[in-house]
Formats: structure tokens, sequence, C-alpha cells
């Protein structure tokens, strides 16, 4: 997309040769087997006023597959795999395109619309870094994670700080703001479960 620098494009481009194709991760019989696809999906996969949802990583997971059928997102949509997502707000992604922008767009079609102007390898790389492949892990569990390092789909690590009853997540860049856990355990009671951030995790130490 021609409004961010080319710095920030040849950067977060760079992502993709770090990009890990998942194998079989866990398979879980215990657990219930409704993927974190179905759920994204449920509410009509359409754009709204609802800034505390994911409507903008929805239509970026439909994208990747879209574009790619093959792609290592394609396991969000396998409810017998067992996985964690952190999963951005449309807020999150808000944030993310002012940073980048320096303009606050209102609209979840126009935010989505700078983000795929990243390019879907991009948003791919950056998807896998917000899924922890292999490990169904609840707000219970990571509430008792503290100083965790969490091995991501992307092939990156995600940090994990609590304080009290505060989730932050530290990601690569040290530049922005750090994600913290709004929502926890959507989907609880299946092999793959998600936790809403307030931001997007970002795998490159500047932008």
């Amino acid at each position: 997309m021609k409004k961010y620098s080319s710095r920030v494009r040849v950067a977060m481009a760079a992502l993709v040769s770090g990009v890990v194709l998942l194998g079989a991760t866990s398979i879980t019989s215990a657990a219930g087997t409704t993927s974190i696809a179905s759920v994204l999906t449920s509410d009509g996969n359409q754009f709204d006023n609802n800034a505390k949802d994911f409507d903008i990583v929805t239509e970026a997971v439909l994208a990747v597959l879209a574009n790619n059928p093959n792609s290592a997102v394609k396991v969000l949509t396998d409810g017998t795999l067992a996985l964690t997502v952190f999963a951005p707000t449309d807020d999150a992604f808000r944030a993310l395109v002012k940073d980048l922008t320096g303009k606050n767009i209102r609209s979840e079609k126009k935010v989505f619309a700078a983000v795929a102007g990243l390019g879907l390898p991009t948003v791919e790389a950056v998807l896998l870094y917000h899924v922890v492949a292999g490990s169904t892990l609840t707000s219970k569990q990571a509430l008792k994670a503290d100083g965790a390092s969490l091995s991501v789909a992307s092939g990156g690590k995600v940090l994990v700080d609590v304080t009290g009853n505060k989730i932050t997540l530290t990601d690569a860049n040290d530049s922005l703001k750090d994600p913290m856990v709004v929502a926890v355990d959507v989907n609880k009671g299946n092999a793959q479960i998600a936790h809403a951030i307030d931001r997007v995790l970002i795998p490159l130490s500047k932008l």
C-alpha cells in the first residue's frame, strides 16, 4: 500500500521467509473439536461497528486461505488440532494502522484494506505469529505462566508477563505498545482456544 514507507514494506515482507509450515500438531480426544475458524465466522462474516470483536482478523484469515488454500493458517480450520490463538480485536488492527500511517481510520473495511495492502504473504506471517500450535492454553494456565516464552507458528517467540490478573504479551517489537489480553477463553472446552488482545503482535524489532 503506497501510504506505508518503503522501509516498512521491505521489513514486513522479510517475514515471509520465517514462516514455519505446520505439520501434525497435538491431537486431542478429550476436548471438543470446534475450530477457531468456525467461531470467527459464526457472526455472519461481515464488518460492523463492534470494535471489540474479530471481523478484521477473520477477513485476514479468509483472504490468506483464498490466496493460498495450503497456507499454514489452515490449521485454524481443523478443530482436532490443539492450538492457542491470541486474536487481535478490530480496535487492535485500527491501532496498528494508525501506528503505521499516522491516520485514525474508523471503518473496519478500510482498516482491513490497509492491512491487506502489506501483501498477503506478510499478513500470513503476522497471523501465524499469533498462533501457539500444539497447546490449548487456558486463561488459568496463562495466569500461572509469568515469564514463559511461547513458541509461535511463524517460528518466533512471544513472552508472557503476568501482573495480578493482567496478562501482557511481549513481541519482537521494541517501539510499539505491547498487547494485553482483554478477553479470555473464547471457544473454551475445545482443543482450539483463543484470547482477545488489544494490539497486534509484531514480529519485527523495528518498523
